[in-house]
């Protein structure tokens, strides 16, 4: 499913994900993705367009606050991943708000457990999906590897 929605970021226009999803479905399958990954993958975005269910209250700042998590959210997101959701938010790459679309959204993926990789996908995707103009070097920055961020 991972490789499906980073394939969308890099090759689909929103406005292709808020219709029907039968030409993205045939342009995913001409670049030969297994119709299972296709349909998981247009069912999970299907939920990042959609929003959280539940209305969200306005949520308190970090700094002022601490997030806990509840058992289904510990096994799905482990120290890592918690970790990058802190230094995201700190970063003021994710919001209160987004935060919360962003563990919603991880606890409808597939699998046990997200890697910080998948987590890494699931917040772009997020972002992508509120058309924030910066998603594209947000991308650029989750992505890069760790020496490419050293200084030479």
């Amino acid at each position: 499913m991972y490789d499906v929605l980073m394939y969308v970021f890099e090759h689909c226009q929103q406005y292709e994900l808020s219709g029907p999803n039968e030409q993205v479905a045939k342009k995913l399958s001409a670049a030969g993705f297994d119709d299972s990954d296709i349909s998981e993958a247009l069912s999970w975005l299907a939920g990042v367009v959609r929003r959280p269910h539940r209305p969200v209250a306005p949520l308190p700042d970090s700094g002022a606050a601490s997030r806990a998590y509840a058992p289904r959210e510990l096994a799905k997101l482990d120290a890592d991943c918690r970790g990058l959701l802190i230094r995201f938010e700190q970063a003021g790459i994710l919001t209160p708000q987004t935060r919360e679309h962003v563990i919603e959204r991880a606890l409808a993926a597939t699998g046990d457990g997200l890697t910080p990789e998948q987590l890494k996908l699931v917040v772009l995707m997020v972002l992508w999906n509120q058309q924030m103009p910066s998603s594209r070097l947000i991308a650029e920055d989750l992505f890069a590897k760790a020496s490419e961020r050293r200084p030479s």
